[in-house]
C-alpha cells in the first residue's frame, strides 16, 4: 500500500536521476566514482537519521532530567546501536555536566554538547568528502568548528580540573579522527604549495585557497598562543605552524627542482655539466619570472614570497655549485662550471634578466662558491691544463715528424711556401684555451698565455733537436728521405710562421702592461726560431754543396784549364736547387741567396789556394786568369738572377776572384807587389799563407821574391770597403808545403 506506493516513487526518482547522470558516452567511465558518491550520500542521511531519531527519543530531555540517575541504563537499553566510546563519553559527559552546572563554569548546556558528539562522526565524513572532492575552503570551515567545539570542552575540563589526565584524554580519544582529517588536510595544501609555480598559471583561486587556509591557522595559532599565556591551556597539536610549513616545502621543492636537473653523467654524455648548467639556468629564470609576475600577487605582502622565494633559489644553487666543485671535474669541466659561476649567474641572461629587475639586484647576490674554492679550482685547472699542453705538443710533434719521412711533397700555403700543419695545430690548441680562459676573467687569460708560451720555449728546444736528428739521419743515407729537402724547407718556414703567431698571440690576449714580463720570454724563442731556421738553412746548403763537391774539384786542375764545364755544371746544379728553395720564405731565402753566392765564392778561391796548378808561363797565366774572369761573371749572373727583386748588392763577392785573376794575369813581374799590396788592402784579411799560395800558383816567382813580397805587405795601410765581410779567414791553405816555400 503507502510503503510500496513509497518504493516505487523511490525506485522512479532513482531511475530519473541515474538517468541524468549518464547523458554522454564518456560518463559511463564515471559509474563507480557515481556510485560511491551516491553510497556516501546514503551514509550520511542514515547516520543524520540515527542521530535525529536519538534525540526524538527524548534522550537529552532524560538526561537533563536524570543527571543525577541511572540515564545510562536507559541509553543501553535503547533498540539503537551505541559504540562503546559514545557510551563512554557520554557516561563521562553526564558527570562532567553536573561538575559544570554547579562550578557555574559553562555556557552551554550539555545537550549542546551531546548533539555535537552525536553528530561528530557525521561531520567528519563530510570534512573528508569535501576534502577529497578539493573544496579545501569548505572543508577547513567544517575542520575549524569541530576543533573551536572539542577545545572548547576541553577548556572546560581543564579549567575544572586541570589535574584530570583520565578525563582529558577521553576527549582526546574521542575527537581523534580530527587530527587525521586535520592532516588530510595539510597533505593536500602542501600538494599544492609543491606545485604553486604550476598552480599558480593554471588556477590561481586554488592557491589562494590554500593561502587563506594557512592564514586562519596562523590567526588561530596566534590565539591559543595568547591564551596558554594567560591561562596555561593549550589544546594538542597548536601550534600548527602551518606558514613555516609552507615555506619549509617550497625550499625542499626548490632544491628537488634544482638537483633533478641533471640528466645525464660523463660517461653517457661528454657535455653533461654544460647541459645540467644550462637547464638549471633556464629554469631558475622561468621560475623566478613567474614568481614575480603571478606569484606575488596570491600572497599577502608580508609574506614577501618573491624575495623568500629568491633566497631559496640562491641557496640551492649554492649547495648545487659548491657539490659539483666537490667532485672530480675534468679541466674543461672546471672552466664550464667557474664561467657559469662566476659569469653566467649574475648575467643578462640569467639573474642580470631586465625582467627581474629592480627586485633582483645583482650586485647584492651573495659569491655561489667561496673565493678559497674557485682558487683550488683554478689551481687544479692550470695543473691539469699544464700537462694537457705538455701532452698535446709532444703528440703534435711527434704528428708533425711522421710527416717529414712521406714520399710526397708537403703541403703549399696559400703563396706556394712549403708548411706542415704544426704552426696551425699548436696555436689553434693555444687560442682554444686563452678563449676559454677568457670566459672565465682577464687574470687566468693572462695566467694560461704566460702558460702557453712557456711551453712554448720547451716545446721550440725539442723542435731544434728533432730537426738536427732528421739531417743526421739522412746524412747516414742521402737517398731518404725522398723528400727530405722538401721537408727542410717546411721546417724552416714554419719557423717564420711561429714568430708571426706569437706576436698575434700576444697582440690578441695580452694586455699591454704585460708586455715586459713575456719580453725575456718571447726574445729567447725567436733566437730559438732563428737557430732553427738558420741550421735548417745551413743543412739543405751541405746538400747542394755535397753535390757540387766533385765539380768544385776540378777546378784549378790541367782538366780546367783545358776547357772543362765543371762551372756551368755548378751554376746548374744552384739554379736546380734554388728553384725548390723559392719554395722558402723570404726571410730565410735572402739570407739563403746570400749565403750560397758567398760559399760559391769561398770554395772558388779555396780551389785557387789549394795549388792543384802552377802555371808554366805567361800563355797560360793570361787563358787561366780570363777563365777565371769568365766564371766569375758567370756566377755573378747567376746570383743576380736568384736574388732578383732582393735588392742585394752581392757584386762584391765575384770581384774578389777577378782581383786575384788580375794578380795572375800580370805580365811585368816587378808590378807584382804593388798589385799584391792593393789586394791585401781591400782584403785585409788575407794572410801570408794565401799570398804564398797565390804566387805559387802563378808560378814564376823565386822564394826570395815571394819572401820579400810578404814582409814589405806587413807594413803597408788596409783601405777595405766598409761592407766587406771577410771571406779568407774562412780559407784554410794545405800547410805542408809552406815550410819548403819559405825555406
Amino acid at each position: 500500500s503507502t510503503m510500496e506506493e513509497t518504493d516505487r516513487e523511490a525506485v522512479a526518482t532513482a531511475v530519473q536521476r541515474v538517468a541524468g547522470m549518464l547523458q554522454r558516452p564518456d560518463q559511463l567511465d564515471k559509474v563507480e566514482q557515481y556510485r560511491r558518491r551516491e553510497a556516501r550520500k546514503k551514509a550520511s542521511v542514515e547516520a543524520r537519521l540515527k542521530v535525529q531519531s536519538w534525540i526524538n527519543l527524548s534522550v537529552v530531555r532524560h538526561l537533563l532530567r536524570t543527571l543525577n540517575l541511572t540515564g545510562n541504563e536507559e541509553l543501553r537499553k535503547n533498540s539503537l546501536h551505541i559504540t562503546c566510546r559514545e557510551v563512554a563519553v557520554l557516561e563521562y559527559l553526564k558527570i562532567f555536566s553536573i561538575k559544570l552546572f554547579k562550578n557555574n563554569f559553562c555556557s552551554h548546556s550539555p545537550a549542546f554538547f551531546l548533539v555535537l558528539l552525536l553528530s561528530f562522526p557525521e561531520i567528519v565524513r563530510e570534512t573528508h568528502d569535501l576534502i577529497e572532492r578539493g573544496e579545501l575552503l569548505q572543508a577547513h570551515r567544517k575542520l575549524m568548528d569541530l576543533e573551536f567545539s572539542r577545545d572548547n570542552l576541553m577548556y572546560e575540563q581543564y579549567r575544572m580540573d586541570s589535574k584530570n589526565t583520565h578525563d582529558m584524554n577521553l576527549i582526546h580519544t574521542y575527537f581523534g579522527d580530527m587530527q587525521k582529517l586535520s592532516e588530510e588536510l595539510a597533505k593536500q595544501l602542501w600538494m599544492v604549495v609543491q606545485r604553486s609555480l604550476v598552480t599558480v598559471r593554471r588556477d590561481p583561486t586554488l592557491l589562494v585557497s590554500v593561502v587563506r587556509i594557512i592564514e586562519r591557522e596562523e590567526k588561530i595559532d596566534r590565539r591559543m598562543l595568547d591564551r596558554k599565556k594567560q591561562t596555561g591551556f593549550i589544546p594538542p597539536g597548536r601550534p600548527k605552524k602551518w606558514k613555516e610549513k609552507m615555506f619549509n616545502i617550497l625550499e625542499r621543492t626548490v632544491s628537488t627542482r634544482i638537483e633533478g636537473t641533471q640528466a645525464d653523467t660523463r660517461e653517457s654524455d661528454k657535455m653533461w655539466l654544460v647541459r645540467h648548467l644550462e637547464i638549471i639556468r633556464k629554469y631558475v629564470v622561468d621560475d623566478l619570472l613567474v614568481a614575480k609576475t603571478l606569484l606575488d600577487q596570491c600572497f599577502p605582502p608580508h609574506y614577501d614570497i618573491f624575495n623568500r622565494l629568491l633566497n631559496m633559489y640562491h641557496q640551492a644553487l649554492a649547495t648545487r655549485m659548491q657539490e659539483l666543485a666537490a667532485e672530480d671535474l675534468e679541466a674543461n669541466e672546471i672552466v664550464s662550471l667557474l664561467t657559469w659561476v662566476l659569469n653566467t649567474y649574475t648575467s643578462a641572461e640569467m639573474m642580470g634578466n631586465s625582467e627581474l629587475s629592480p627586485e633582483v639586484d645583482v650586485n647584492s647576490l651573495d659569491a655561489l662558491i667561496s673565493q678559497n674554492v674557485v682558487d683550488q679550482l683554478l689551481s687544479k685547472y692550470m695543473s691539469t691544463l699544464t700537462s694537457n699542453i705538455i701532452g698535446w705538443l709532444r703528440k703534435a710533434l711527434e704528428t708533425d715528424k711522421k710527416d717529414w719521412i712521406k714520399e710526397t711533397e708537403p703541403e703549399a700555403d696559400q703563396d706556394g711556401y712549403y708548411q706542415t700543419t704544426l704552426p696551425a695545430i699548436v696555436f689553434q690548441m693555444f687560442e682554444q684555451n686563452l678563449q676559454v680562459a677568457a670566459q672565465i676573467n682577464e687574470d687566468l687569460k693572462t695566467k694560461v698565455l704566460i702558460l702557453c708560451l712557456q711551453q712554448m720555449n720547451s716545446f721550440l728546444t725539442r723542435y731544434k733537436d728533432e730537426a738536427q736528428l732528421y739531417k743526421e739521419d739522412h746524412l747516414k743515407n742521402r737517398q731518404y728521405p725522398q723528400c727530405y729537402v722538401q721537408y727542410m724547407i717546411a721546417v724552416i718556414n714554419n719557423c717564420q710562421t711561429f714568430k708571426e703567431s706569437i706576436i698575434s698571440l700576444k697582440r690578441k690576449y695580452l694586455k699591454s702592461d704585460m708586455e715586459d714580463t713575456l719580453s725575456i720570454s718571447h726574445a729567447n724563442m725567436d733566437a730559438i726560431l732563428d737557430i732553427i731556421a738558420k741550421e735548417g738553412c745551413s743543412s739543405l746548403l751541405d746538400e747542394v754543396f755535397m753535390d757540387l763537391e766533385p765539380h768544385l774539384n776540378e777546378l784549378m786542375t790541367k782538366k780546367w784549364l783545358m776547357g772543362s764545364n765543371a762551372v756551368g755544371t755548378i751554376c746548374v746544379t744552384v739554379e736546380d736547387y734554388f728553384n725548390d728553395f723559392a719554395k722558402i720564405k723570404k726571410p730565410y731565402k735572402k739570407t739563403m741567396t746570400l749565403e750560397a753566392h758567398r760559399r760559391v765564392v769561398v770554395e772558388y778561391i779555396r780551389a785557387i789556394m789549394l795549388k792543384r796548378i802552377s802555371f808554366k808561363n805567361a800563355e797560360e797565366r793570361k787563358e787561366g786568369a780570363e777563365r777565371m774572369i769568365k766564371e766569375a761573371e758567370q756566377f755573378r749572373f747567376l746570383f743576380k738572377k736568384l736574388a732578383a727583386g732582393s735588392g742585394e748588392d752581392t757584386e762584391g763577392l765575384c770581384d774578389i776572384i777577378e782581383a786575384i785573376a788580375e794578380v795572375i794575369k800580370l805580365t811585368d813581374p816587378s808590378l807584382l807587389y804593388l798589385e799584391v799590396s792593393t789586394l791585401v788592402s781591400k782584403y785585409p784579411d788575407i794572410r801570408d799563407d794565401h799570398i804564398a799560395a797565390l804566387l805559387t800558383v802563378r808560378g814564376d816567382a823565386s822564394r826570395d821574391m815571394k819572401q820579400t813580397i810578404i814582409e814589405t805587405l806587413d807594413q803597408g795601410p788596409s783601405q777595405p770597403n766598409p761592407n766587406y765581410v771577410p771571406i779568407f779567414k774562412e780559407i784554410t791553405v794545405p800547410t805542408l808545403t809552406v815550410p819548403k816555400l819559405l825555406k
